[in-house]
């Protein structure tokens, strides 16, 4: 698996999981978020492997072993609390989130 796809999977996972979230008065907000995290999944999937955005979660350390997508404790954070914005804003903001975590 590529880290592009990877990270796709990753994060329709936790789409899924926002889906799945039954909370009376979250006011759409699980629904916004998985929507967001859906959105910036196939954006992430159409990433080539040399992509800036890619290198740059590479570098963070966000890829374990066989490429398995991994942001650890401050990414998984911030990726939990997503509620929206350009797909690419929040692959921009995860290694700001773990490097402001170290």
């Amino acid at each position: 698996m590529s880290r592009s796809e990877s990270l796709a999977a990753y994060l329709r996972a936790q789409a899924w999981r926002r889906l799945d979230r039954v909370e009376v008065n979250d006011d759409g907000r699980n629904a916004r978020s998985a929507l967001a995290l859906l959105d910036t999944a196939a954006y992430a999937a159409g990433l080539p492997e040399d992509d800036p955005l890619i290198l740059t979660l590479h570098e963070a350390g966000c890829f374990g072993p066989g490429e398995r997508f991994d942001p650890g404790e401050a990414g998984t954070k911030l990726i939990k609390h997503w509620e929206g914005g350009e797909p690419h804003e929040l692959l921009i903001a995860l290694p700001h989130a773990i490097a402001a975590a170290t």
